[in-house]
């Protein structure tokens, strides 16, 4: 159960598969995190865009309509979201995806399959939250 006493950071998790996006949304949500989920880059760029602040953005690299990259690009070309943490996540991300996403100005770049916990860890430094949760059972 989430840590109420403490104020939430809004993460937006954006993948094409539906069960990565819940299993991180699950595990982020032990902890001091509010997730929302997107299904396309599309979507995640008028979510990042919408009302709701978004706190740090995790961006699948290949998803419908817009891939991650185009989503950071387009962030970044932003001064609202140039300091937004951003983390690619990839299933087939080679040397060069990481380059890429790193030259548009990805924080970090995870490759599937990937451990929960070390994503809790990483986005709880992101974003200054301890990382309590992230000890917890995978």
């Amino acid at each position: 159960m989430p840590d109420t006493t403490r104020p939430t950071s809004h993460i937006l998790v954006a993948d094409d598969e539906p069960h990565i996006g819940r299993i991180i949304k699950m595990k982020l949500e032990q902890g001091p995190f509010r997730v929302t989920l997107a299904y396309d880059g599309q979507e995640a760029l008028d979510l990042i865009n919408g009302e709701d602040q978004v706190d740090l953005a995790l961006l699948d690299l290949m998803m419908p309509k817009l891939s991650g990259l185009d989503v950071l690009k387009k962030i970044r070309e932003d001064d609202r979201f140039k300091t937004l943490p951003c983390i690619i996540l990839t299933a087939g991300g080679d040397a060069k995806h990481e380059r890429d996403a790193l030259a548009l100005g990805a924080t970090h770049f995870l490759t599937k399959p990937f451990s929960p916990k070390k994503l809790y860890a990483l986005v709880a430094r992101l974003t200054g939250k301890p990382d309590e949760a992230g000890i917890a059972s995978e």
